[in-house]
C-alpha cells in the first residue's frame, strides 16, 4: 500500500446478519486478519456491526427514541465484535488498537457533528491500525443515534486525506438488474441507477447497498475522492483490493 487506505468491511462478513441474537463468523475474521497482515502500509480498518448491534438497535428503537439500556446493551455487544476482530488482527501481527465511536464523535441529527483525529493522526504516524465500528454514540438534537461505518469512513478518508477507500461488501460491488457487476457510479448516474440498490435483505438500521453508494457517491461529488465497493467474502480480494487492483465498483466523481 501507499499513502493511507481507509477500509471498511462489512458486519455481513464477520456476523450472521441473518441471525436474531450475535453470531460471528470466527473463520472469516481469522482469513480477513491474515489477508490485511500480508501487506504493509498505512491502514485504518472500520468494521460494521452485523447480529451484533443492528437487531439491538431495532429492538431498543434507537433510531426513534433515546432508551439508556439500549444504549449500554448495544455498545457492550459492538465492542464485543470489535474485540474479536482486534484480537485476530493482533494474532496475524497487525498493530491493531480498539477506536470506539461513541467514546470519541458527537452527532447531530444522526450526521458527525464532531469527531477526535488527532489520536487517529497520531496512531497511523506512530504505525499503528486504528479498529473503528459501527456503534451507538451521543446525538446533541436526539441523545443518541446510529453512527454506521458507511458514515465513518467518508469522514475519516476526508479528514486523514486517504489516498483510497474500499468498502468490502459480500457481493461484487453495486449490481444490475442482470446481476452484473456495474464498474462505475457518478453523482450524475447515481440516479438512474437508484433503481438497481437495493437496501439490506436482513435487519438494518442503516441502509444497507444504498446506504453505502449514497454516502460514498457525496464523497466523491464534494471532495473528489474515489472509492470502490467490492466482495471481501471471496478470499484473496482483500489482499487485492490493498495491494491496489481493480475490482468491483468504483465511485467517483464526474469527469
Amino acid at each position: 500500500m501507499n499513502g493511507l487506505v481507509v477500509l471498511k468491511i462489512g458486519g455481513s462478513i464477520i456476523t450472521d446478519k441473518s441471525s436474531s441474537t450475535p453470531k460471528s463468523l470466527a473463520d472469516a475474521i481469522e482469513r480477513i486478519a491474515q489477508e490485511i497482515a500480508g501487506v504493509s502500509g498505512s491502514l485504518i480498518l472500520v468494521h460494521g456491526a452485523g447480529s451484533f448491534g443492528h437487531p439491538l438497535a431495532r429492538q431498543f428503537k434507537l433510531t426513534e427514541q433515546f432508551d439508556v439500556q439500549g444504549i449500554i446493551e448495544t455498545h457492550r455487544s459492538v465492542k464485543s465484535l470489535n474485540t474479536m476482530v482486534v484480537d485476530a488482527l493482533t494474532l496475524s501481527g497487525v498493530p491493531a488498537v480498539p477506536v470506539h465511536p461513541l467514546s470519541c464523535a458527537l452527532l447531530e441529527q444522526g450526521r458527525i457533528r464532531d469527531m477526535q483525529m488527532a489520536p487517529l493522526r497520531e496512531m497511523v504516524q506512530r504505525g499503528l491500525v486504528p479498529v473503528l465500528h459501527g456503534d451507538v454514540v451521543m446525538d446533541s438534537a436526539r441523545g443518541a443515534a446510529i453512527l454506521s461505518g458507511d458514515q465513518l469512513v467518508p469522514y475519516i478518508a476526508q479528514k486523514m486525506g486517504a489516498e483510497r477507500i474500499g468498502i468490502g461488501s459480500n457481493i461484487d460491488g453495486v449490481l444490475d438488474n442482470q446481476s452484473k457487476t456495474i464498474p462505475d457510479i457518478t453523482p450524475s448516474t447515481v440516479d438512474r441507477l437508484r433503481v438497481y440498490i437495493s437496501g439490506s435483505s436482513h435487519t438494518d438500521v442503516t441502509g444497507g447497498m444504498l446506504g453505502k453508494v449514497q454516502e460514498l457517491v457525496e464523497l466523491a461529488d464534494k471532495f473528489g475522492i474515489s472509492s470502490r465497493i467490492f466482495n471481501a467474502s471471496t478470499p484473496g480480494n482483500i489482499t487485492r483490493f490493498l495491494k491496489g487492483e481493480t475490482m468491483g465498483t468504483r465511485i467517483q466523481k464526474d469527469k
